[in-house]
Protein backbone atom coordinates (compact mmCIF):
# COMPACT_ATOMS: atom_id res chain seq x y z
CA UNK A 1 0.00 0.00 0.00
CA UNK A 2 1.33 3.33 -0.79
CA UNK A 3 1.83 6.14 1.32
CA UNK A 4 0.06 8.65 2.23
CA UNK A 5 2.92 11.40 1.86
CA UNK A 6 3.95 9.46 -1.32
CA UNK A 7 0.44 9.60 -3.10
CA UNK A 8 0.43 13.39 -2.24
CA UNK A 9 3.59 13.75 -4.02
CA UNK A 10 2.40 12.22 -7.12
CA UNK A 11 -0.56 14.08 -6.91
CA UNK A 12 0.86 16.75 -6.85
CA UNK A 13 3.43 16.38 -9.90
CA UNK A 14 0.85 15.33 -11.77
CA UNK A 15 -0.91 18.58 -11.17
CA UNK A 16 1.98 20.63 -11.61
CA UNK A 17 2.45 18.70 -15.06
CA UNK A 18 -1.59 19.48 -15.94
CA UNK A 19 -0.70 23.12 -15.27
CA UNK A 20 2.00 23.17 -17.19
CA UNK A 21 0.70 21.71 -20.66
CA UNK A 22 -2.79 23.58 -20.01
CA UNK A 23 -0.57 27.03 -19.88
CA UNK A 24 1.47 26.07 -23.11
CA UNK A 25 -1.53 25.27 -24.88
CA UNK A 26 -3.39 28.21 -24.37
CA UNK A 27 -0.22 30.90 -24.99
CA UNK A 28 -1.07 33.53 -27.24
CA UNK A 29 0.93 33.57 -30.98
CA UNK A 30 3.17 37.29 -30.09
CA UNK A 31 1.40 38.31 -33.31
CA UNK A 32 -2.15 38.77 -31.73
CA UNK A 33 -3.22 41.76 -30.35
CA UNK A 34 -3.66 45.08 -31.46
CA UNK A 35 -1.05 47.40 -33.54
CA UNK A 36 -0.85 50.85 -34.59
CA UNK A 37 -0.19 51.33 -38.38
CA UNK A 38 2.21 53.58 -39.64
CA UNK A 39 1.86 54.56 -43.49
CA UNK A 40 5.14 54.15 -44.83
CA UNK A 41 5.06 57.08 -47.36
CA UNK A 42 3.91 59.90 -45.02
CA UNK A 43 5.06 58.46 -41.51
CA UNK A 44 1.87 59.17 -39.81
CA UNK A 45 -0.22 56.82 -37.24
CA UNK A 46 -3.08 55.73 -39.43
CA UNK A 47 -5.39 53.22 -37.95
CA UNK A 48 -5.14 50.27 -35.06
CA UNK A 49 -5.70 46.91 -36.55
CA UNK A 50 -6.54 44.19 -33.88
CA UNK A 51 -5.03 40.71 -35.09
CA UNK A 52 -6.64 37.31 -33.81
CA UNK A 53 -6.30 33.90 -34.08
CA UNK A 54 -9.02 31.58 -35.77
CA UNK A 55 -8.07 27.92 -36.38
CA UNK A 56 -4.84 28.39 -36.80
CA UNK A 57 -4.47 31.01 -39.14
CA UNK A 58 -4.66 35.09 -38.02
CA UNK A 59 -6.57 37.91 -39.68
CA UNK A 60 -6.60 41.57 -38.59
CA UNK A 61 -9.78 43.72 -38.28
CA UNK A 62 -9.33 47.84 -38.36
CA UNK A 63 -10.47 48.76 -35.04
CA UNK A 64 -9.90 52.27 -35.12
CA UNK A 65 -8.76 54.74 -37.91
CA UNK A 66 -6.93 58.55 -36.86
CA UNK A 67 -8.46 60.77 -39.76
CA UNK A 68 -7.12 64.24 -40.48
CA UNK A 69 -9.90 67.01 -40.80
CA UNK A 70 -9.96 66.94 -44.33
CA UNK A 71 -10.37 63.46 -44.16
CA UNK A 72 -13.51 61.76 -44.45
CA UNK A 73 -14.31 60.24 -41.06
CA UNK A 74 -16.33 57.10 -41.97
CA UNK A 75 -14.53 56.32 -45.64
CA UNK A 76 -15.50 53.09 -47.54
CA UNK A 77 -13.70 51.16 -49.87
CA UNK A 78 -15.19 52.77 -52.66
CA UNK A 79 -11.71 50.88 -55.24
CA UNK A 80 -12.34 47.16 -53.45
CA UNK A 81 -12.89 44.39 -55.92
CA UNK A 82 -13.86 41.32 -53.75
CA UNK A 83 -16.56 40.73 -50.98
CA UNK A 84 -15.37 43.78 -49.25
CA UNK A 85 -16.21 46.33 -52.25
CA UNK A 86 -18.40 49.65 -50.65
CA UNK A 87 -18.09 48.52 -47.07
CA UNK A 88 -16.50 50.53 -44.23
CA UNK A 89 -13.33 50.84 -43.20
CA UNK A 90 -13.50 50.88 -39.47
CA UNK A 91 -14.31 47.42 -38.78
CA UNK A 92 -13.08 45.71 -42.02
CA UNK A 93 -10.88 43.04 -42.04
CA UNK A 94 -7.37 43.92 -43.88
CA UNK A 95 -4.97 41.19 -42.87
CA UNK A 96 -6.38 37.56 -43.86
CA UNK A 97 -5.25 33.81 -43.79
CA UNK A 98 -1.62 34.67 -42.51
CA UNK A 99 0.16 31.06 -40.96
CA UNK A 100 2.84 30.59 -39.10
CA UNK A 101 6.07 30.17 -40.95
CA UNK A 102 7.16 26.43 -41.03
CA UNK A 103 10.32 26.26 -38.30
CA UNK A 104 9.94 29.88 -37.31
CA UNK A 105 8.42 31.24 -34.40
CA UNK A 106 8.01 34.83 -35.08
CA UNK A 107 7.28 34.71 -38.55
CA UNK A 108 3.94 34.46 -40.34
CA UNK A 109 3.75 33.98 -44.78
CA UNK A 110 0.93 32.69 -46.97
CA UNK A 111 -1.56 35.51 -46.52
CA UNK A 112 -2.95 38.37 -47.85
CA UNK A 113 -3.22 42.41 -47.02
CA UNK A 114 -5.63 44.90 -48.36
CA UNK A 115 -4.34 48.34 -48.70
CA UNK A 116 -8.09 49.93 -48.40
CA UNK A 117 -7.21 53.50 -50.31
CA UNK A 118 -6.40 51.66 -53.57
CA UNK A 119 -8.73 48.63 -53.24
CA UNK A 120 -5.18 46.49 -54.12
CA UNK A 121 -4.39 43.21 -52.43
CA UNK A 122 -0.97 42.53 -52.00
CA UNK A 123 0.35 38.67 -50.90
CA UNK A 124 1.75 39.38 -47.44
CA UNK A 125 4.28 38.68 -44.68
CA UNK A 126 4.94 39.21 -41.29
CA UNK A 127 8.07 39.41 -38.49
CA UNK A 128 9.41 40.64 -35.74
CA UNK A 129 13.38 41.85 -36.45
CA UNK A 130 16.27 40.80 -33.41
CA UNK A 131 13.00 39.24 -31.14
CA UNK A 132 11.56 43.54 -30.43
CA UNK A 133 7.67 41.80 -30.07
CA UNK A 134 6.86 45.26 -30.36
CA UNK A 135 7.30 45.94 -33.78
CA UNK A 136 5.90 44.23 -36.46
CA UNK A 137 7.36 44.13 -39.86
CA UNK A 138 4.26 43.82 -42.56
CA UNK A 139 5.24 42.94 -46.15
CA UNK A 140 2.82 43.76 -49.17
CA UNK A 141 4.12 42.82 -52.37
CA UNK A 142 3.17 41.69 -56.17
CA UNK A 143 5.93 39.80 -57.78
CA UNK A 144 9.07 41.35 -57.05
CA UNK A 145 7.96 44.86 -55.70
CA UNK A 146 7.52 45.03 -52.18
CA UNK A 147 6.46 47.46 -49.39
CA UNK A 148 7.28 47.01 -45.88
CA UNK A 149 5.34 48.97 -42.77
CA UNK A 150 6.24 49.15 -38.93
CA UNK A 151 3.34 48.19 -36.93
CA UNK A 152 3.59 49.01 -33.15
CA UNK A 153 2.36 46.67 -30.39
CA UNK A 154 -0.80 48.80 -28.87
CA UNK A 155 -0.26 48.63 -24.58
CA UNK A 156 -3.23 49.04 -22.68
Amino acid sequence: MMSTKKLFTKALVLLCLMLIFTASSFAQSPIVGKWKTKDDETGRIKSIVEITEKEGKYYGQVVELFRLPDEDPDPYCDKCEDDRKDKRIWGMEIVRDMELAKGKNQEWKNGTILDPKKGSIYACEMWFEDGNTDTLMVRGYIWILFRTQEWYRVTE
